[in-house]
């Protein structure tokens, strides 16, 4: 009779509250109350500031907590972006800070807490390559806390991370702080329907293409698991019904749960290659980063089999298929990706070929790329992007 293999994990769950559905806006004085702050700032993007009724809700949520409002988000989180929202909580004395819209307003109110928090030049707190390895520093100083209203789902809401982009030299700059997680998210029917369907379709992508990278972890935890397996199912069930119904509240709700899931469930995984490939392209790219990791996903998927084929056989159990070879999943996970519409080569999306060289050297440099089942040299990562494009 055969043996189980051993089993030995390691799991915490930070805390998080989730509040879903209609009058969901109603738990945000309470959080606020919980944690004793008065003066709340709001950080997000333009459009979604410019959505009258969903916005008035929150303000009035709010109250006389609302301390003030940075609406200056941009896509990617530029790091002149990040340093002005630093300097709004720092002008209007913020105890606490709401994101609200997609990963670019999460990101950029995490990383503008991380920064206020210390008091240091990002490139002092960002995460470095040290005697050949990726080192974050300790960041030791209270943050701000947050909570998040997405108009978007976006796997970020739960994340102790923050990577904000150097528009002069390209770079991404990571910042790790456990303490800037946010305490919850706060998900309103009306806010969800805010973001146009085409977007909430590329952020759902991204949910989907990092349970997928997640599920292929050589770490086998089966509480995670069980996190990205029901995110996987659950984008699977709703995606293609935000464009199919792009006046109804549910299916954006179900994707954001998704998000919670994948994103918390990918914080013991650890990410992979696509997602690494996808924060180097994503800038560079015509088309959203869930859009490029997504497309990349079959690429890192064969690039893994050899590594992990009793890993992919158990993705396909989750996708239902009758007889899950390594290879079957990773045609199921095409087929789904075609149903969903995503573009098949890095062409398609703007990108040039010879971009691929600088790709690669940030993409080598990225905390993603270290957290896959089979870690990849320049070389592998070359030859995977000229076989995309």
């Amino acid at each position: 009779m055969s043996t189980a293999p051993e089993l030995r994990i390691r799991h915490l769950s930070p805390a998080f509250r989730t509040f879903c559905g209609e009058g969901a806006l109603e738990a945000l004085p309470r959080e606020l109350a919980r944690v004793g702050a008065r003066r709340a700032v709001i950080v997000c993007i333009p459009a979604v500031a410019e959505h009258t009724e969903a916005m008035g809700a929150l303000h009035a949520a709010l109250g006389d907590r609302l301390a003030g409002q940075f609406d200056g988000v941009e896509e990617h989180s530029p790091l002149p972006t990040v340093e002005r929202a630093r300097a709004f909580l720092e002008a209007h004395d913020a105890d606490a800070v709401v994101a609200v819209g997609g990963g670019s307003s999460v990101v950029t109110a995490r990383a503008a807490t991380i920064l206020l928090g210390e008091g240091k030049d990002v490139r002092d707190l960002c995460t470095r390559r040290e005697g050949g390895r990726l080192v974050s520093p300790r960041l030791a100083a209270p943050k701000l806390p947050q909570w998040v209203v997405p108009s978007t789902p976006t796997s970020a809401y739960a994340k102790a991370g923050a990577a904000v982009r150097d528009p002069e030299t390209g770079e991404r700059l990571a910042l790790y702080d456990p303490k800037a997680r946010a305490q919850g998210v706060i998900l309103d029917p009306v806010m969800a329907l805010t973001a146009p369907p085409r977007l909430s379709w590329s952020a759902a992508l991204n949910v989907f293409s990092m349970a997928v990278e997640g599920l292929q972890s050589r770490q086998v935890d089966p509480l995670a698991d069980a996190l990205l397996a029901h995110a996987l199912r659950t984008v699977v069930a709703w995606l293609p019904r935000v464009t199919e119904e792009p006046d109804q509240a549910g299916p954006r709700l179900q994707l954001m749960l998704a998000a919670v899931l994948s994103g918390q469930g990918s914080d013991h995984s650890g990410g992979g290659l696509a997602q690494a490939l996808s924060h180097a392209i994503g800038p560079r790219s015509a088309a959203p980063n869930g859009v490029v990791e997504a497309l990349l996903l079959p690429h890192a998927m064969r690039f893994n089999a050899s590594a992990v084929p009793h890993r992919i056989v158990a993705l396909g159990d989750y996708l239902g298929l009758a007889e899950p070879a390594p290879g079957a999943v990773i045609e199921e996970i095409e087929r789904l990706l075609a149903s969903f519409e995503v573009p098949s080569r890095l062409r398609d999306v703007g990108v040039a070929q010879d971009s691929i060289v600088e790709v690669v050297a940030h993409a080598m440099d990225d905390w993603a790329i270290t957290a896959g089942p089979r870690p990849p040299d320049e070389r592998d990562v070359r030859e995977l992007l000229v076989g995309a494009w």
